[in-house]
């Protein structure tokens, strides 16, 4: 069994799909659902995907190779952790807002990354030999 690094730039196009995903899901949504129920998948997919943003950056200045920028992770921790919490909260008392649906649009991108990461396996996109061939032939 071969071990690969992880690439970053599927967080970054975790976040991209499923921003695509929720603007489609706010607008077909908006249509059969109605506007409150949309809105609150819409609410929640945003924070879910802010979410993974800051987890991104927080990681990625924590655990470098160099030196760590305390004062760089400080300041993502301290903005992460109390104001995209306090909306958290904030999104989960509106009361027209559908609980399940709120947590339906948090974990959002979960859904996304596990289907990206399972379409990923199923194709082989992270052989080297598949890779090369999909290469050669694109």
């Amino acid at each position: 069994m071969t071990q690969s690094k992880f690439d970053i730039g599927f967080i970054d196009r975790t976040i991209r799909t499923s921003g695509l995903v929720l603007l489609i899901a706010f607008v077909f949504g908006m249509y059969s659902f109605g506007v409150w129920e949309s809105l609150a998948f819409f609410s929640g997919g945003i924070w879910g995907v802010v979410n993974m943003m800051f987890l991104k950056d927080l990681i990625r200045e924590a655990f470098t190779a160099g030196e760590i920028n305390t004062s760089s992770v400080a300041l993502t921790a301290l903005v992460k952790f109390p104001l995209l919490f306090v909306a958290g909260y904030f999104l989960v008392t509106i009361e027209m807002f559908d609980i399940k649906i709120l947590v339906a649009g948090f974990s959002l991108i979960l859904v996304v990354m596990v289907l990206k990461a399972l379409g990923r396996l199923l194709l082989g996109i992270d052989n080297k030999e598949n890779n090369q061939t999909v290469q050669k032939v694109i």
